[in-house]
C-alpha cells in the first residue's frame, strides 16, 4: 500500500501542472535594437521566424503561432524596420569615426573661402591700380561671384544626389582650385571676373554642405560655431597676409592666390578621402531621402523658398552677409578717403573686424544655445547696429578700428546661431534644399552688397556704405521677428 502510494505522489509531482498544461509555448524572447548607427539593425532569429506553428498545444519544440494577445507581442514593434526609422541616432564629431576628418574637411575649406572673401577690401585698392579701373569696375568680381552662387543654388540638389557628397565637395574644391590660376597670372580682368564665378560657385557648394553636415550633429549650435569660427580665422588671417604681402615683402597682388589655391588642392583630397563612404554608414531611411531629389532642380528651389522659414531666413542670410562682406570689402577705402588713414596700417582693420567674428563664434555660440538663439540674436543685431552709427559719426581712425572689431565681436555668432534655428524649423526632406537656398542667398547678398555699395561709391562716397549696412541690420531684425521660436518635429 506504501508503496503504491509513493509511485502515485511520484507521477503526480513529475507531470506538467494544470497551468503549465494549458498555457501554450511560445518563441523565446528576442533582442530588437531600437536605434541604429550606419544603418544597421537586429532582426529575429531566422530559425524563430520561419518556424511552423505548432498544431496541438502539448507538443515540446515547436514554436508557437504569434498573435496579437501574447505578451512577446505587445513588447515589440510590428516590423524590424519601421522601429529602426521610428528611432534615429544623432552622430555626434567623434561617432562615426570618421565624423571628425569630416568636420575637419569643412572647417578648413571654410578658412579657404574666408581667404578669399576677406582678402578683396585690402587688395581692392591695389587691383585697381593694376588694372586702372574704378570703384564700379573692381565691382565686378563681386557680380561674378554672385553668379557662381546662384548657379549653386539652382543646380546644388541634382548635382548632390548624382554625384554623393565626396564628389561634389571634390569637384567644389577643384573649380575653386583652378579659377585660382588666372588670378595668379594677373590675367585681363575680364578673365579674372570670369574666374570669380567658379570661386562663388565652390563657395557655395562648400558653405551648403557644411551647413548641413555640422547642423546634424549633436550640440549643432556649437559645431556650426566652429564651422564659422574657422571662417572667421580665415577672414582675420586674409588681409593680414595680403597687407604684408604687399607692403612689407612687396610682392604683386596677385602672388596672395598661390595661397588660397594650395588650400584648395588639400581640401579637395581631403574632403573627397573624409566623405567617400558617408553615404552607406547613413541609415536606410535617410539614403532613401537622400536619393530622391526633385524632379526638377529649378522646381525643387522654388518648393523650397516657398516655406515660410525658408523665404525668411534666405532674406536674413541674405541681409547678414551683405553686410558683413561690406564691411569688410569698403571700410578701408573709407578709411583712406573719408578718414585719411594710410593705405599700409588701415590694411589691417579688417583683420581685426574678422577676428572679432572669430572670437564671438568661438565663445558666443555656446552662450547663445543655453539662453536661446531666438532672443540672443536680437541683442547681436541691435548692438551691431550702434556700433556701426558710431563708426559712421565718429571722425577718429583708431575709434573707428575699435568699433568695427566690435561690430564683428557681435555679428560672428549671429550665423551658426540662425543656422541651427532654420534646421530645426525644416522636415528632413526640406533641409538639403531649404539650407541650399539660404545658403545660396547668403552668399549672393555678400556678392550683390558690395556691389552696389561700389557703385553708389563711385558715385557719391565711400561713406555710403554704413547707411546701407545699418539698412541691411534692420531687414535683418525683421526677419527675425517673422521667424517661429518652437522648433517643429522632424519628418
Amino acid at each position: 500500500m506504501d508503496a503504491i502510494l509513493l509511485r502515485n505522489l511520484v507521477e503526480i509531482q513529475s507531470g506538467p501542472s494544470p497551468d503549465e498544461a494549458t498555457r501554450p509555448l511560445t518563441a523565446p524572447e528576442k533582442t530588437y535594437q531600437r536605434t541604429y548607427s550606419g544603418g544597421s539593425y537586429q532582426e529575429e532569429p531566422v530559425s524563430v521566424r520561419n518556424a511552423a506553428p505548432r498544431t496541438d498545444g502539448f507538443a515540446s519544440g515547436v514554436v508557437t503561432p504569434r498573435t496579437e494577445d501574447t505578451d512577446l507581442e505587445r513588447s515589440r514593434p510590428a516590423s524590424p524596420v519601421l522601429e529602426v526609422d521610428a528611432v534615429e541616432v544623432i552622430p555626434s564629431a567623434w561617432e562615426p569615426y570618421m565624423n571628425r576628418f569630416r568636420l575637419l574637411s569643412v572647417c578648413l575649406a571654410n578658412f579657404g573661402n574666408a581667404l578669399s572673401d576677406s582678402s578683396a577690401g585690402a587688395l581692392i585698392p591695389y587691383m585697381e591700380k593694376h588694372y586702372d579701373i574704378g570703384y564700379a569696375i573692381v565691382s565686378l568680381i563681386f557680380v561674378g561671384q554672385a553668379l557662381g552662387f546662384v548657379f549653386a543654388a539652382v543646380f546644388l540638389d541634382a548635382l548632390r544626389a548624382k554625384l554623393g557628397r565626396a564628389r561634389l565637395l571634390g569637384l567644389g574644391q577643384m573649380l575653386m582650385a583652378c579659377a585660382y590660376i588666372p588670378l595668379v597670372a594677373a590675367a585681363p580682368f575680364g578673365v579674372v571676373v570670369a574666374a570669380f564665378f567658379f570661386v562663388g560657385l565652390g563657395i557655395a557648394i562648400n558653405v551648403a554642405m557644411g551647413n548641413i553636415f555640422c547642423g546634424s550633429l549633436q550640440n549643432s549650435t556649437v559645431m556650426l560655431g566652429l564651422l564659422h569660427g574657422s571662417y572667421g580665422i580665415g577672414g582675420t588671417s586674409g588681409p593680414l597676409i595680403a597687407t604684408a604681402l604687399v607692403t612689407v615683402a612687396h610682392t604683386a597682388w596677385n602672388h596672395y592666390y598661390i595661397l588660397t589655391m594650395g588650400i584648395s588642392f588639400i581640401t579637395m583630397g581631403l574632403s573627397a578621402w573624409a566623405f567617400w563612404r558617408f553615404e552607406r554608414e547613413q541609415s536606410p531611411a535617410a539614403r532613401e531621402r537622400e536619393a530622391k531629389p526633385d524632379n526638377s532642380a529649378v522646381l525643387g528651389m522654388l518648393a523650397a523658398v516657398k516655406l515660410r522659414i525658408v523665404l525668411l531666413g534666405s532674406t536674413f542670410i541674405f541681409a547678414y552677409q551683405g553686410a558683413e562682406v561690406s564691411i569688410s570689402g569698403w571700410v578701408i577705402s573709407f578709411l583712406i578717403n573719408s578718414r585719411g588713414g594710410d593705405p599700409s596700417s588701415v590694411g589691417y582693420v579688417s583683420a581685426g573686424f574678422w577676428a572679432g567674428i572669430t572670437i564671438g563664434r568661438f565663445f558666443l555660440s555656446g552662450p547663445a544655445q543655453r539662453f536661446g538663439e531666438k532672443v540672443f540674436v536680437y541683442g547681436l543685431v541691435a548692438g551691431a547696429l550702434a556700433f556701426q552709427i558710431l563708426v559712421w559719426f565718429v571722425p577718429n581712425v583708431v575709434g573707428d578700428a575699435v568699433a568695427v572689431s566690435i561690430v564683428g565681436l557681435l555679428l560672428g555668432p549671429i550665423y551658426p546661431c540662425s543656422a541651427a534655428v532654420f534646421m530645426r524649423g525644416m522636415s528632413h526632406r526640406d533641409t538639403l534644399s531649404g539650407m541650399g537656398a539660404i545658403s545660396a542667398f547668403g552668399s549672393l547678398g555678400g556678392a550683390v552688397a558690395p556691389f552696389v555699395t561700389g557703385l553708389l561709391a563711385q558715385a557719391v562716397g565711400t561713406w555710403v556704405l554704413h547707411p546701407i549696412v545699418i539698412f541691411l541690420f534692420i531687414v535683418m531684425l525683421l526677419c527675425w521677428y517673422g521667424i517661429p521660436a518652437e522648433t517643429k518635429e522632424k519628418k
